[in-house]
């Protein structure tokens, strides 16, 4: 406030100079921020804007969301399906990135993905947007329901979800995206994901028709308290249906009339073999082929590896399996096992493409590789 104009003016070249071409919007971003601090400085009206978004300046620094890990990747049918061939498919990849002070929101990359399983994904754009509150609460950070946008200039490859609530602000965590069909046979596409609040877990839904605005809907009930919940993409039996783990070791399959109310359960895959004997889970939502659901799983063995296997349950009664692997598909290796955290290969969703299976996974959640299989073979295995 002390400075005089021109010095004013000078450091706010400086930091438009230094930063201008690393971000969109700078000095938009400077202007909200000095509007977010001013009453708490006590600061006067009528100043001018120069002045104005220096201090805002002075209240900002750069994030590098995805600077301590990339992970625990899902992928889903892109809402736009125009101009493809050969039977490919344009898809959404969704990521944990994780940043400074191990903060977890969700990223986005576009991509096409060939019948043959080969993937080709948009280039990253030059910089990263947050998507933003489409009606910012009055005060403070909102605990409830969040409607969230990207910017128009924004492409959804360059748009990050970073958290909004006080129940969210260490963390959304590992989004499982599925394309449901409702009743009308019109698509939406929901997202379970964990909300982290540095004490405290619970299990949030994303709603989106378009991928340019986000509904993030807390949910409710005793089996809502844990992580790794999984919606099946259309209801079973005129009810919504979910893959959980509610005791943090059991695959349990869950029935609610409520999409954001969840409880009870019945416990249908447990540990078996040597390398899921810590712990099973779910690695995404149950993707519907003609022999059934088939829902891929981790597994945690000796030295805490992870690995990725894979159930099939039957699809009028999706609480009878009628296969399992008893070797992962998928494991650490010597080659991919070194990472933030080792040992771990991990996945919260694939897409089936006609009777090819493409996985995204997590590696040491460092990095995120893919893998396809034909379903024939798989299914062969598993029964």
């Amino acid at each position: 406030m002390a400075m005089d104009m021109r010095t004013c003016e000078a450091e706010l070249a400086l930091v438009n100079r230094d930063f201008g071409d690393r971000h969109w919007q700078t000095r938009t971003v400077h202007l909200e921020r000095y509007a977010q601090i001013k009453a708490l400085l006590g600061l006067k009206s009528g100043l001018r804007e120069t002045r104005k978004a220096l201090i805002g300046a002075y209240f900002c620094h750069e994030y590098s969301y995805a600077s301590a890990a990339l992970t625990n990747p899902s992928i889903t049918p892109h809402p736009d399906q125009s101009g493809l061939v050969g039977g490919a498919v344009r898809i959404v990849l969704s990521m944990r990135a994780v940043g400074e002070g191990h903060i977890s929101s969700i990223a986005f990359r576009e991509g096409i993905v060939t019948a043959d399983g080969d993937i080709h994904l948009l280039p990253e754009p030059r910089v990263a947007m947050a998507a933003h509150a489409c009606d910012p609460p009055p005060e403070g950070i909102p605990e409830g329901p969040v409607c969230a946008t990207r910017y128009d200039e924004a492409s959804l490859s360059g748009t990050v979800i970073f958290p909004f609530t006080q129940a969210q602000r260490n963390g959304l965590e590992d989004l499982r995206l599925v394309r449901f069909t409702g009743e009308d046979g019109e698509p939406v596409w929901y997202g379970t994901y964990t909300a982290y609040s540095g004490t405290a877990i619970a299990s949030e839904m994303m709603v989106t028709r378009d991928f340019r605005t986000f509904e993030l809907l807390p949910m409710r009930g005793s089996a809502a308290r844990n992580k790794g919940m999984a919606l099946f993409p259309r209801k079973v039996g005129g009810q919504y249906a979910m893959i959980g783990r509610q005791d943090g070791e059991n695959i349990w399959f869950l029935r609610s009339d409520d999409l954001l109310d969840w409880s009870g359960g019945e416990r249908i895959v447990s540990p078996r073999f040597p390398w899921e004997l810590v712990q099973m889970g779910n690695c995404g939502s149950p993707i519907e082929i003609d022999e059934g659901w088939l829902l891929l799983t981790h597994g945690v063995g000796a030295m805490r590896k992870y690995s990725i296997g894979a159930v099939l349950l039957d699809k009028e009664h999706p609480t009878k399996v009628l296969g399992r692997m008893t070797t992962p598909l998928i494991s650490p290796s010597d080659e991919n096992r070194e990472g933030y955290v080792p040992n771990v290969v991990y996945s919260c969703g694939a897409l089936a493409i006609g009777r090819r299976l493409v996985i995204p996974y997590g590696v040491a959640d460092s990095s995120i590789a893919f893998c396809s299989v034909s379903l024939d073979e798989l299914v062969a295995e598993l029964v």
